[in-house]
This record gives C-alpha cells, structure tokens and sequence, in this order.
C-alpha cells in the first residue's frame, strides 16, 4: 500500500557506530528489541491471525494524499526520523535504557474502504505515518526532543509531530511477502472472507508495519505486516 521509495523520503539520518558501553563507562548496556518482545509484530505469510494488541506509544504525523507523490507524506517521514533518534539517545544517555529504533509504521483510511483494494485510488487515502517509542519515554524528554529537532534538523513539518497512545484492542493480522501495490488481493480476503468468516468486523483503521528497508530489498521480497482492527460481527 505504501509507495516503493526510502522510507525517510531520502533522508535517513546517519547515526554513529555504537559504542558497547555506557555513556558513564560501565561496561555493555542492554539494547530492548520491541518487535522481538512483542507479541503484535509476529506474523506469519499466507496465514490470518486473531491477536490482541496492547495499548503503544508511537509518534505520529497525519496527513493524506497519493503516498508516492505527496510531498506531505515525504515531509512527514522526515520530521518523524530525527526525533525517533534523538529519543533514542536521550533514553540511552540519561536513562541508561537504549532501544532499537522501530519500524515505520502507518495507518491508511478513506471513505470507501474499496479504494484499498477493487478501486485502487490513491489520491483518496488518508493516512498516519508513525513510529513506536518505549513506554518510558515522558513528556519532559519527548518536549526536549522536539526542541532540539527544530533547533539543528528543521524539519518542515515538525510542529505536526504528536505523541499519542493507539489502542487497537483485538486485530486480525498477515505477513505481506511482495510489493506494496500487490497487497489488494490479501486485503480483499482479510476484509470479505477470513473477517466475516471469523464472526467478525472491521472496527477501525488499516495498519501496515514496514519490516523491511525498500532502499535495500528487491520488491519482491518486502515484508509488511497487514492488520485490521476488529470486534465481534454481533456488537
């Protein structure tokens, strides 16, 4: 669903060799993995999932447009990397707590949700660009963060930046293998057969999980978690 292109719009921060210790000296520091310790970013190809998401902290842009030539969607991506990295930083240089910085994520919408599958158009989606943060990171760090963004980065679409909490709840979810633009047909299966099939509906909006770095693998081999929110067909 998402455009063939870098997933910063080009302009992927350059981060620094990692030194093993600590900014104080004291020797090797953990490094948290999320995707490795959350049960929400296991799926598998060619295999629909009921699971229970918990409540994340992300940060977010929101926006909408055509991904591919909306210039909004490459400014969004470019105020979201500097931050995600200087959070990173601050988490790990005055909270001794590092992190892998998470996969780009978003979530897409429109009016008729066909537009996503049997009438591809999209010019009329909506979207979230967005990437997950730690639960401890506070507001005190994240507003620093942001300072110093608009201090050094500029980025021109900073002040849009939020830190919010997304509460999916219950979602069905696949593993992608291919191109963005060849999503339509596990869409259309999750949407009108496994979902209806599984006493279920759609309940809120599309998400998508980019795994892998297009910059660095042949389309073909993409990997994207598909998810959808959902809640019983009866409620």
């Amino acid at each position: 669903m998402r455009h063939e292109r870098t997933p910063t719009g080009g302009r992927m921060p350059i981060i620094q060799a990692h030194d093993p210790k600590d900014a104080r000296g004291r020797g090797p520091m953990t490094k948290v993995d999320l995707k490795k310790e959350l049960d929400s970013y296991r799926a598998r190809h060619g295999e629909f999932r009921v699971v229970d998401v918990p409540p994340a902290q992300y940060l977010l842009v929101h926006g909408q447009g055509d991904p591919n030539t909306a210039p909004e969607y490459a400014d969004a991506l470019a105020a979201l990397y500097p931050v995600a990295y200087k959070l990173k930083f601050a988490s790990k240089t005055e909270l001794d707590r590092d992190y892998v910085v998470m996969p780009l994520e978003a979530l897409w919408w429109a009016s008729d949700m066909d537009t996503f599958t049997t009438a591809r158009d999209k010019s009329a989606w909506h979207w979230t660009a967005m990437i997950l943060v730690p639960d401890w990171i506070m507001t005190d760090m994240y507003d620093a963060v942001v300072a110093e963004a608009a201090r050094k980065d500029q980025p021109a679409c900073l002040d849009k930046v939020r830190r919010e909490t997304l509460r999916e709840g219950r979602c069905v979810q696949t593993l992608h293998i291919g191109s963005y633009d060849d999503e339509a047909p596990v869409l259309a299966e999750m949407h009108h057969e496994f979902i209806p099939r599984a006493g279920l509906k759609m309940a809120g909006r599309h998400h998508e999980i980019y795994l892998s770095d297009p910059r660095r693998m042949q389309p073909s081999k993409l990997r994207t978690i598909l998810r959808q929110p959902v809640v019983p067909a009866e409620g």
